[in-house]
């Protein structure tokens, strides 16, 4: 009896330790039919750095997808900058004149009337016809706006500028120039001043624009240009008449601020009542 109770216990035993042994055998298969860790994963790319990513991220930033995303993203620091600075009157004219020559002079006092009645100052931020209006508008304790762009030849923020703002491109600085304005002042300048003068006219022949005022500052050195656009493009109907009325000439500080007072206090009213 005794090796019977034995045997009994000893192959109750043998099954407990095989059946133990059939379980631990299932625990590796069980575990090589498990999910594998994930080593292929978004943030996984994002942070490689190899010598293929490297060579592929060159080459995107000189595409055109790359540069359309910083496009977007000199429109939105642009945008984001000027958001809150209120009216504000750009002025336009040559870089290349000094202190000493009359127009550095009137476009600083144009550029401190302008910032006493109440405007803030845009201008391309850089030396000449730009630096006096900013130092005008400094010297009144307004908002300078700077939107400088990439050059050649670098010509940087002159040193009124409060508000510096620096592009790549040119039609997202025109935008800020057009934006953020009730009117343009313009000094006389070369090739970069005719276009933002020849833009603005488009812009407003077209629709683009609405009431915006330009006032040329500088009568003998307009009269040739205005000459020739009445005497030549409108009586050949290439423009109207009306096209002509829309350029104001002025030798005088003070005429070319009200000028762009009217307009805002007339932007104003239209707003309250509804009404452009």
């Amino acid at each position: 009896m005794s090796d019977a109770k034995t045997n009994r216990n000893d192959a109750a035993q043998a099954k407990k330790v095989e059946r133990l042994g059939e379980r631990s055998g299932t625990l590796p298969a069980r575990s090589a039919t498990r999910q594998p860790r994930p080593t292929d994963t978004a943030d996984r790319h994002l942070l490689s750095w190899t010598e293929e990513d490297r060579e592929q991220a060159r080459m995107f930033t000189h595409s055109d997808q790359w540069r359309v995303l910083r496009i977007m993203g000199e429109f939105v620091e642009g945008f984001e900058a000027l958001a809150d600075i209120g009216p504000a009157v750009s002025i336009f004219g040559s870089a290349r004149i000094t202190t000493d020559d009359p127009m550095y002079e009137a476009a600083r006092q144009v550029g401190e009337g302008l910032a006493r009645a109440g405007f803030v100052v845009i201008t391309g931020g850089g030396p000449g016809v730009m630096e006096a209006a900013n130092k005008g508008a400094f010297e009144a304790g307004a908002e300078s706006v700077g939107a400088n762009v990439e050059l050649p030849f670098e010509q940087g923020h002159n040193d009124y500028v409060t508000l510096p703002l620096k592009f790549r491109y040119f039609f997202v600085r025109k935008t800020m120039f057009v934006k953020y304005a009730v009117g343009f002042i313009i000094f006389p300048g070369g090739y970069g001043t005719l276009d933002e003068l020849f833009e603005a006219l488009t812009l407003i022949q077209t629709g683009k624009l609405g009431a915006f005022p330009i006032v040329l500052f500088g009568a003998s050195y307009w009269r040739g240009l205005l000459d020739w656009l009445t005497e030549r493009v409108a009586a050949e109907h290439k423009i109207t008449d009306e096209d002509l009325v829309r350029l104001q000439v002025t030798d005088d500080p003070d005429e070319a601020v009200r000028v762009m007072l009217e307009a805002a206090l007339a932007d104003q009213r239209a707003a309250e009542t509804g009404t452009e």
